[in-house]
């Protein structure tokens, strides 16, 4: 029946009531099953005929097994639960409601669960989840045996099927239309602005009139009430000494002591009088009155603590209970001991038990706690005390403005805050709570809740001594053992009052089994202190329904709400009129109006009212952000009272003070509506007809996410409704909000119990989002389940959520199980860049002009005017220069190769190399029997050997081509013969290499450690400079193997460019410390040398495991100018020397004469490495402006190098924004988006570089990130293949511009860089560019529309997390896949999931669509440390990973 308005209080505007009307309902077993649960499983029922498909992550086996059920209890509440526990009565066989409801069977409908799940919750666990391991164990059969060498041929088809179908699956799901996004931003400029979200054009408005504020019924001072609590105690204590003030049970539920009010006032007098005049000496008192001391009682000893508190109010000292400390490293602890040092407490008070138990130190001393002051601990039991002399009595004043106590609050992000309340407001709060419950003399109370704060502290403690009570308090250690306890003391002491949680209603029914002599007829009050929770409806109603039959009376449940600051907000009483209730629309609500849901029963909130405003207050509803505006009647607002029985302040903190207990409310004109200022209580909610409180939330549990405010408590209730009790603990969830990619995103996290499957609690959380996605409208982000009892603890054993909330930002949360949505709930990613039409040539070159933008090109000094006394340069082929100076000087020492202890292990003099090539082409056209133009493959390791074996090979007029040892690869075959050393033609013979590659199928093998003694008839000489001289083979960062063909023009060319750059002469020495088989690295170790007669000291790259400090003292022994490395060999020694600078600066080593130290590479400059490597060795005489880097590519294996003359390589900072548009936008260091790009050395002398448009081929301008194109003698002329593929890349050797200069060939190398001219100048006087490589064109992902670097989302992705060692990306079928090295135990793997993909949301506005967790060194390299991200590739589709952890990001 609707309630009438006839009855409505006199300040109550007539509601808009087409609106929403607030149904009462008569409560009966009709109505009282849990509505959530059923709308729960009405929505999952629904998304069932859709059949949501999310793919389940692959765990490592190691992962999967569960350890046996014995070893697990269920969580281990220690001294009772916050909101609820566990109870070791609950035993699997109860399927139990998480609202509590009796209808228990019908719950878990199997209607819902059809074949989903199976309930496999008591089948074998060893098995650690059905299928899933059947699944990993095939998977894990099929893994990689060495690393990708070739085992990509094991039959993986149904491999490749397996992850590909988990691709496939999360693909087809993400292509279902979610949500419709946001209207989506302006874009401007090439900026992207993140989608502003828009408010909804028809989302609910409130429309009401403007409320008035509601006034609670006058505080009726009555004759006999104490002028002051001490007052009441004096009295009580004197005239009815006898009389039981409070009885404590044992956890057998027997009577353990009972208190008398005489007891208790000669005690509270002993402490009163010991605290004031034992403490210190006479002349200087530890303790004066006005003063704080903390109160440290345990839960189980709740008449110490009374003793100690009544003590303290005589005393007039300030007490501050807490709670206690039971290790040093307590969550929360720490800011407990903020509040104790701000409050200036010196002093503890505590029990004899409480005291022995604390952790002492060694010496018996307790320790102090981490954050804590130091505490005198004072044991306040009578035994200890000194008698008070006769003449001694207590100051019993009347209740003043004097603080009376300070109780604790929790905040939302852990800090602990202390509400100061005032000797008057605690008078008058008791007085307020006698009449609104109506209490009398000698009642009898049963007290559940934590005696120390907030409900339990204001009836069982202050009023129940001014009203003479009888409070037997049921400690939580009892109701672990016997959730029934309370219900039985009810029943034994005929109990008038009872105070207790919902969740102690929930688990007495969970344990009631028929009870028999249960009579609850004596209750005429069942305080249910956390009534204003969106769940403790349906506890009351469940808990009525069961009871009603033993003597219960409806209208004995009375509800309330409270807040630390304004203490008890609301109460409801026990009058004989029907319970309020709404029945809101949850859309509505988030939008914080009030709308009464008729249609759509499945988002719906059922709340009942908390009952009438406190006697002697006046309550309004203002809005809950900006300025104090009184809300509309039919908008949710945060509940304000005006009341003398209220907190005060905010120890010692004046400013939040004032926000929170000075609030002047304003009405729609602007004026406000009291002179006195009001109290926030922290409640969401609205009064609604006939002066009825409604909460629905708290402004601590609120989550704005896409301007929509959603409770956390709503979605808890949501979460343990769709499968009560089944695979998570009641009580043990933690839903908060983290903030990424600007907007709040919703995180659930729960302890999941042991006995639940892989696959039911993945089954589980899918529900769980579905469930939340239809009930709220909102997206989960992240959903993570975690062993049962890990999740840190509230001193009374609830989730401490913003210790939780911080474990899951750093990454040690370590769940069992994550489900990451980013791609369901972030739907204000920026709009993806269309593509514009192509604009003709024409425009282009218009555009440039008019806009001032130069073409983008450069170019080195030009060879042809370059004069220098270039001997070498009359000859056109290396050959001949190396018998010249065989002829010329002749000891002269070219070589010099050292060995890991940096000792001389072998060195080459011009004409011992002449007279070994000699030989060595003996024997190829003796034994090899070869002809001119035949290739030879050399397989050595680096040393002499190959350099010989290089010449031997000019000389006969072979090919030579240099093969790594010992994976001679499919190159080989193609050769007419392998050269080689002695060693490693053993160890190709034998029976390892046998199994790997046959034998039979190869060249003849040649081993030039046995040469002949003869000299050739004569040295071969090309007919042609363009004849080939070598190949060069490489495996590019894409994994390719490419061969390029170098002429002997070229590489004269080559040496004389390199030779000009870094001014090589005979008399100078480099050192090198570079694999030798390919590029820049093969061309300075073997050919520079002969060409430059400079001598070249060798230093094998390999030798720096064993001594990393061999390269960088060889440099500082021979006094070296220029030295050459590569990437791998600068991490090596950042890395391993990195703590042994003082050692080696001991030893002599000074890197002060080196000018130049080249990195040769094929990639973006790494320039965080060679910036930390020029810090490290900066102390040891390293220039910083000496370390550089190069470029090269398979085109042109050396475009750019440093070299000597010529300005310092520049560093600027583009905006990686713009560079996903192919734009260059230069901005200041340590802007937000910045990317710092270093210069790759300068331009080689008659090398020629434009950067074009590798779509269309034209010329861009400046500002435009293109592809380099390079023009120069020293390019290579082609790719040399086996497949016979060469018409796909003919244009890599000769492209040309489509407009513009038409004429000139380039070769096109490959690489995303830019030209950028700088305000230096060349040595030639010009001002000077310099060329910024961004990355490989082959390796650049398009998502979204725009182009990414890999190398940007994995710098992001390794700073994400301390484990994270190493990280490569790619994508699939348009989804960005992360692979991440674990250096940590596998149980931080899931620790990682939520982590990369936040930090990859964050800073480049991306989704990733699967994480993969892999060991230390799974992700392949090649010899120049670049990753090999497409072989990654292969194996992560062929299974081939033994991923540690897959996750598909939903």
């Amino acid at each position: 029946c609707l309630l009438t308005l006839c009855d409505l209080s006199v300040n109550w505007k007539p509601y808009p009531f087409k609106k929403w009307a607030l149904l009462i309902h008569h409560s009966s077993t009709e109505n009282s099953n849990d509505v959530h649960t059923e709308a729960v499983q009405a929505a999952l029922a629904k998304h069932k005929e859709r059949k949501m498909a999310v793919p389940m992550p692959s765990k490592r086996r190691s992962l999967v097994v569960q350890t046996s059920m014995d070893a697990y209890t269920p969580p281990d509440t220690s001294s009772g639960s916050e909101d609820e526990g566990s109870v070791q009565g609950d035993s699997q066989g109860t399927p139990t409601s998480s609202q509590g409801s009796i209808n228990m069977e019908h719950w878990i409908s199997q209607a819902i669960h059809g074949s989903t799940t199976s309930t496999t919750s008591s089948s074998s666990t060893q098995s650690g989840g059905s299928g899933a391991a059947h699944r990993l164990a095939d998977v894990m059969a099929q893994t990689h045996i060495g690393q990708y060498t070739g085992v990509l041929s094991v039959s993986t088809d149904a491999a490749i099927s397996r992850v590909s179908a988990k691709i496939q699956q999360l693909v087809n799901t993400l292509k279902r239309p979610k949500r419709p996004p946001l209207r989506e931003f302006f874009v401007d400029d090439f900026e992207e602005l993140l989608e502003v979200q828009q408010p909804d054009p028809n989302q609910p408005k409130p429309e009401g009139a403007q409320m008035l504020a509601m006034r609670g019924e006058q505080l009726g001072v009555v004759t006999n009430w104490p002028p002051s609590l001490e007052a009441a105690l004096q009295r009580w204590g004197t005239i009815s000494p006898k009389a039981p003030c409070l009885t404590t049970m044992d956890t057998n539920g027997k009577p353990l002591y009972i208190l008398t009010y005489g007891k208790l006032w000669t005690r509270s007098m002993k402490v009163a009088y010991n605290i004031l005049h034992k403490l210190g000496t006479k002349q200087e008192p530890m303790v004066r009155p006005g003063d704080r001391v903390t109160l440290v009682f345990p839960n189980n000893d709740p008449a110490a603590f009374m003793v100690a508190f009544y003590g303290c109010l005589l005393a007039e000292v300030v007490p501050v209970p807490i709670e206690v400390p039971l290790t040093r490293k307590d969550a929360g602890s720490q800011q407990i001991g903020f509040l104790l040092g701000s409050c200036g407490v010196t002093v503890a008070l505590t029990s004899d038990a409480c005291h022995k138990g604390l952790p002492k130190s060694p010496t018996g001393e307790i320790p102090q706690f981490k954050g804590w002051p130091k505490l005198l601990w004072f044991v306040t039991e009578s035994k200890h005390l000194s008698k008070p002399p006769r003449d001694w009595f207590p100051h019993i004043k009347d209740a003043n403005n004097d603080t009376a106590y300070i109780e604790y609050k929790t905040c939302k992000d852990g800090s602990v805050l202390g509400v100061t309340v005032t000797r008057i407001a605690l008078l008058t709060h008791c007085q307020a709570l006698t009449q609104a419950c109506g209490y009398t003399e000698a009642e009898t109370i049963v007290n559940v809740l934590d005696f120390k704060k907030d409900v339990g502290l204001w009836h069982g403690i202050l009023t129940s001594v001014m009203n003479m009570m009888h409070v037997i308090s049921i400690p939580y250690s009892l109701m672990k053992v016997n959730p029934l306890s309370w219900i039985q003391k009810v029943c034994q002491y005929k109990a008038k009052v009872a105070c207790v949680k919902s969740r102690d209603m929930h688990w007495a029914l969970v344990a009631h089994r028929d009870q028999r002599d249960i009579n609850l007829s004596s209750l005429r009050m069942l305080i249910v202190a956390d009534g204003a929770n969106p769940w403790s409806i349906s506890s009351c109603d469940a808990f009525l329904n069961v009871f009603q039959s033993k003597g219960l009376r409806q209208e004995v449940i009375c509800p309330c709400a409270s807040s630390p600051e304004a203490l008890t907000v609301a109460i409801r009483r026990y009058v004989n009129q029907p319970p309020g209730r709404g029945v809101l629309s949850m859309h509505g609500l988030t939008y914080g109006v009030i709308r009464v849901d008729s249609e759509e029963k499945l988002s719906v909130l059922t709340v009942q009212d908390v009952g009438l405003v406190m006697p002697g207050a006046i309550m309004c509803s203002v809005k809950p952000d900006g300025i104090p505006q009184l809300c509309k009647t039919d908008e949710i607002g945060e509940l304000c009272v005006c009341a003398i029985a209220t907190g005060t302040s905010y120890y010692g903190l004046s400013g939040m003070t004032k926000n929170t207990f000075e609030v002047f409310p304003m009405t729609s004109s602007g004026g406000p509506i009291t002179e006195y200022p009001f109290i926030r209580t922290g409640l969401l909610g609205f009064i609604g007809p006939g002066g009825l409180v409604f909460v629905i939330g708290k402004m601590d549990g609120l989550m704005v996410v896409s301007g929509r405010r959603h409770n956390a408590d709503d979605i808890v209730a949501t979460a343990l409704a769709v499968e009560p009790m089944k695979f998570v603990y009641r009580g043990r969830i933690a839903v908060f909000s983290v903030s990424v990619l600007h907007d709040e995103r919703i995180v659930i996290v729960a302890e999941q119990r042991p006995d639940s499957t892989e696959e039911d609690s993945f089954q589980w959380m899918s529900r769980v989002l579905q469930a939340i996605d239809s009930i709220h409208q909102v997206g989960v982000y992240c959903l993570a389940l975690v062993p049962a009892n890990t999740l840190p603890k509230t001193p009374l054993g609830g989730i401490h959520l913003s210790e939780t909330k911080q474990l899951f930002l750093e990454g040690s949360l370590h769940p069992c199980n994550v489900l990451m949505c980013p791609h369901t709930c972030v739907t204000n990613l920026p709009k993806p860049r269309q593509k514009q039409p192509e604009i003709g040539p024409a425009s282009v070159m218009v555009g440039n002009l008019v806009s001032g933008k130069r073409i983008a090109q450069a170019s080195g000094r030009d060879l042809g005017q370059i004069e220098d006394n270039d001997q070498a340069r009359k000859f056109l082929f290396l050959s001949e220069v190396l018998q010249w100076r065989a002829q010329t000087t002749p000891d002269h020492v070219l070589y010099t190769l050292l060995n890991c202890r940096g000792t001389i292990a072998n060195s080459l003099t011009c004409v011992q190399l002449h007279k070994r090539a000699e030989k060595i082409a003996v024997m190829l056209m003796e034994r090899g029997h070869l002809q001119d133009g035949d290739h030879v493959a050399l397989v050595y390791p680096p040393g002499i050997d190959l350099i010989a074996a290089f010449y031997g090979c000019l000389y006969a007029g072979c090919v030579p081509i240099t093969v790594r040892p010992p994976h001679p690869q499919n190159i080989v075959s193609r050769s007419a013969c392998l050269m080689t050393t002695q060693l490693i033609c053993k160890l190709l013979r034998s029976r390892e290499a046998a199994a790997a590659v046959d034998i039979r199928t190869w060249p003849p093998v040649l081993d030039t450690d046995d040469l002949p003694k003869k000299r050739p008839a004569q040295i071969y000489k090309p007919s042609n400079p363009e004849t080939l001289a070598y190949l060069d083979f490489s495996v590019s960062t894409t994994g390719m193997l490419a061969g390029v063909k170098m002429s002997h023009a070229a590489t004269s060319a080559f040496c004389r460019s390199i030779k000009l750059q870094c001014e090589l002469y005979p008399s100078r020495e480099v050192a090198i410390c570079l694999d030798p088989y390919c590029g820049l690295g093969f061309v300075l170790w073997c050919l520079c040398s002969v060409y430059s007669g400079h001598q070249s000291i060798l230093i094998p790259p390999s030798e720096l495991e064993t001594n990393p400090a061999l390269w960088l003292l060889a440099v500082s022994q021979y006094k070296v100018r220029d030295t050459f490395c590569s990437y791998s060999v600068m991490e090596l020694c950042t890395k391993g020397l990195g703590s042994q600078t003082e050692s080696l600066k001991a030893r002599g080593l000074d890197l002060s004469r080196v000018r130049t130290c080249v990195v040769v590479a094929e990639e973006r400059p790494r320039i965080a490495l060679t910036q930390s490597f020029s810090k490290l060795f900066k102390d040891l005489g390293l220039h910083p402006r000496a370390v550089s880097t190069s470029l090269g590519c398979r085109v042109n294996l050396a475009i750019c190098l440093q070299g000597t003359s010529g300005p310092d390589p520049t560093t600027v900072y583009v905006d990686m924004r713009a560079l996903r548009h192919d734009r260059v936008r230069l901005v200041e260091r340590g802007s937000p988006h910045s990317l710092p790009l270093m210069e790759s050395g300068k331009i080689l002398p008659g090398v020629r570089i434009i950067i074009a448009n590798p779509e269309t081929k034209g010329p861009l301008g400046d500002s435009h990130l293109g592809e380099i194109w390079v023009h120069s003698t020293h390019n290579a002329s082609g790719y040399f293949t086996i497949y016979g593929d060469e018409s796909l890349q003919s244009d890599h050797f000769n492209s040309r511009l489509s407009f513009g200069d038409t004429q000139t060939i380039w070769a096109r190398t490959g690489y995303l860089g830019f030209l950028r001219r700088t305000e230096l100048t060349d040595a030639n006087g010009e001002r000077h560019d310099a060329l910024y490589v961004v990355g490989a064109l082959d390796e650049a992902m398009e998502l979204r529309g725009m182009r990414y670097h890999p190398i940007d989302i994995e710098t992001s992705v390794i700073r994400a997390h301390k484990s994270i060692t190493e990280c490569a990306v790619f994508t699939w079928t348009n989804l960005l896949v992360v692979v991440v090295e674990l250096d940590g135990s596998e149980q931080e793997a899931l620790d990682l999931v939520p982590l990369v993909t936040n930090v990859v949301l964050e800073e480049h506005y991306l989704i990733v669509g699967v994480v993969v967790v892999v060991d230390i060194g799974v992700i392949p390299i090649n010899s120049r440390g670049e990753k090999q991200r497409m072989h990654l590739r292969d194996g992560f589709l062929a299974d081939q990973l033994d991923p540690i952890y897959v996750a598909y990001n939903m």
